[in-house]
């Protein structure tokens, strides 16, 4: 868990106007935030590339940071995954993180040549893909690995990442959960209906299976997802004026524990994203440092 909460900004990464996805992304590195989160869905013809894109607008930026929100893992095998990352993270001098799913859209899966997994299988193929992602990240000769969903055979791997980047799982059921604690370096759930909720029943879940195998819960990232608009009106789920944010936020952070948001503004993205970072982040960092003392 950290003391100084991160915030990242993400939108429709839509091929019909790049334009605007790298005002937006140098709007962010601009006003201080720390993270682009794009979503990975490569079967939907509406979207760019997520590595593509994100190799694009991380070589016109400075300082923030990028994940894939997240890595489609079905139709990404995790060797070659981690060869991305890992070079992109070298290439931008260690500002790569990897958001990794084990599946959805099954349908659209398969009509883009990648397999149908039942939930026991996609959990299983995605412990695998983290076994097989962190032998890549080692940099070693001969590596090899025999899963049942994915292989190493003597891969010689490289490059080794530049900094030391971070599994973030995006998942809600019990056994990805385990899967978080016992392997993972962070959570990364959506503030979709019913979820909220549930969040403290997640990183309890997350925690006690940390625990079972020896691993700092508290190292474990937990960055949230929240779609929504500050307006100058009464407050509804995310949706409402900063100082409804603020609270929100804060709260999220200090009682439920939760390190990190993803900003997707529902319009006006320009305006929010300036209105977000001067009104809302200084805000509840404040907040959080009051509650959360250094020791």
């Amino acid at each position: 868990m950290s003391d100084r909460p991160e915030f990242g900004i993400s939108f429709v990464p839509s091929w019909e106007n790049p334009a605007e996805a790298l005002r937006l992304t140098q709007l962010a590195d601009e006003r201080g935030y720390d993270l682009v989160g794009i979503q990975d869905h490569p079967y939907q013809w509406r979207f760019l590339d997520t590595w593509t894109l994100i190799s694009w607008l991380a070589a016109q930026t400075a300082r923030i940071r990028f994940f894939p929100d997240v890595a489609n893992l079905p139709l990404r095998p995790p060797a070659v995954l981690a060869k991305a990352a890992a070079s992109l993270d070298v290439l931008t001098g260690g500002r790569i993180e990897l958001g990794l799913g084990a599946g959805w859209a099954w349908d659209a899966i398969e009509a883009m040549g990648g397999p149908r997994r039942s939930p026991a299988e996609a959990v299983g193929a995605a412990e695998e893909g983290i076994d097989v992602i962190r032998l890549v990240w080692t940099g070693a000769h001969n590596r090899r690995y025999d899963g049942r969903f994915y292989r190493l055979a003597g891969v010689n791997a490289g490059p080794k990442p530049a900094h030391p980047i971070g599994i973030w799982i995006g998942a809600y059921g019990d056994r990805m959960l385990d899967l978080i604690g016992r392997k993972a370096d962070g959570w990364v759930p959506s503030a979709r209906p019913g979820v909220l909720e549930t969040l403290p029943d997640g990183i309890r879940k997350i925690e006690d299976a940390a625990a079972r195998v020896g691993r700092d819960p508290k190292a474990i990232r937990r960055v949230l997802n929240i779609g929504g608009a500050i307006e100058d009106r009464p407050p509804e789920p995310f949706v409402g004026p900063a100082t409804f944010w603020v609270e929100e936020l804060t709260r999220l952070a200090v009682d439920v524990g939760m390190d990190g948001f993803i900003f997707w503004a529902s319009h006006d993205q320009d305006d929010q994203i300036r209105a977000f970072a001067s009104e809302v982040i200084p805000g509840v960092r404040e907040a959080v440092a009051r509650e959360r003392p250094d020791p």
